[in-house]
């Protein structure tokens, strides 16, 4: 049995032993989309109620301290059911899902979100899942758990990015070498950097740098702000690396009309917005979208300098 044939038994099982993810799984035929065209490239907002929870997460210290981790295993459902990867991560069925397979997976320690050192098991998770796109939030980029270290992962092709990266209108080539290739993306509204080759050790080295030009330039932060979508085709990796500002941009904070319930992370910015509230989705706009990526993103001109020092 592969390691994707356990998975979608335990998708089975967990659908049969538990009604809330069987419940919610089942919701998602009723979740909305829809398409906002930028003329090269679309971007969807999804309306799904049931990811509340999630975008509204607070995650100061205060309240992480007050309530108990939802990611230990001590702390989860007694129907919550998981593998075991490389002895140290869960695979969980996510029971808010996004996607229509959507796994949680935290370590089993109850360690810090942290992804320094850590982009080789994302490389390791995503090449034994090759059906799934792996994707890591930052403490302070969207992990609704930033006092635990997880992945969550969703079936492959669902983040618009994915298939804009194969277009290719909005990339180019910045290197070149045997088993690893670094791009660039432009016009896209969002700095983005990515990577993509067959060599493990060449791609995480290239990681290295640049998590380290990103760390000189946000020294206060517990780690260089940052979102990562990663996924295995056959011979190579593709990591799309999207560096942060910040967190939440000022619309989440407003009140009345002028508020709109969106807190980016890994999914949002790969260009599927996810909107818990009807009345945002109803009226989320271009010019929204856009105030709100550049709010959170690097432009792709500030990027120009860690990369030339590290290329």
């Amino acid at each position: 049995m592969s390691y994707s044939d356990e998975i979608d038994a335990l998708f089975t099982g967990q659908f049969q032993e538990w009604e809330l993810a069987r419940l919610n799984y089942s919701l998602l035929e009723n979740v909305r989309t829809r398409k906002l065209d930028f003329g090269t490239f679309e971007v969807s907002v999804q309306f799904n109620p049931e990811r509340m929870k999630s975008s509204a997460a607070k995650v100061d210290a205060r309240s992480i301290g007050e309530r108990p981790c939802f990611l230990c295993g001590k702390n989860r459902p007694p129907e919550q059911k998981g593998l075991t990867f490389e002895n140290r991560l869960s695979i969980l069925v996510n029971p808010f899902p996004i996607f229509r397979r959507h796994l949680t997976i935290p370590s089993i320690d109850h360690i810090d979100q942290r992804i320094g050192n850590n982009l080789g098991t994302m490389l390791s998770l995503s090449q034994a899942m090759p059906a799934y796109t792996v994707f890591y939030n930052g403490p302070q980029c969207g992990a609704s758990a930033p006092d635990h270290f997880h992945f969550q992962a969703g079936n492959k092709g669902f983040i618009p990015i994915e298939n804009d990266f194969r277009i290719g209108a909005h990339t180019s080539l910045l290197l070149s070498e045997p088993g690893l290739e670094v791009w660039k993306w432009k016009e896209y509204l969002r700095g983005i950097i990515t990577i993509k080759g067959s060599d493990r050790e060449k791609l995480i080295r290239f990681f290295d740098r640049l998590f380290t030009g990103l760390s000189e330039i946000q020294p206060d932060r517990p780690e260089p702000m940052l979102n990562i979508i990663a996924g295995y085709e056959p011979g190579e990796w593709i990591v799309h690396i999207i560096p942060r500002k910040q967190h939440r941009p000022a619309q989440f904070f407003r009140q009345g009309t002028d508020q709109l319930m969106i807190s980016p992370a890994a999914v949002d910015l790969g260009g599927m917005i996810i909107i818990p509230r009807e009345e945002d989705y109803n009226r989320i706009s271009r010019n929204d979208i856009e105030d709100i990526f550049r709010q959170v993103c690097f432009e792709e001109s500030e990027l120009d300098g860690i990369l030339n020092d590290i290329l």
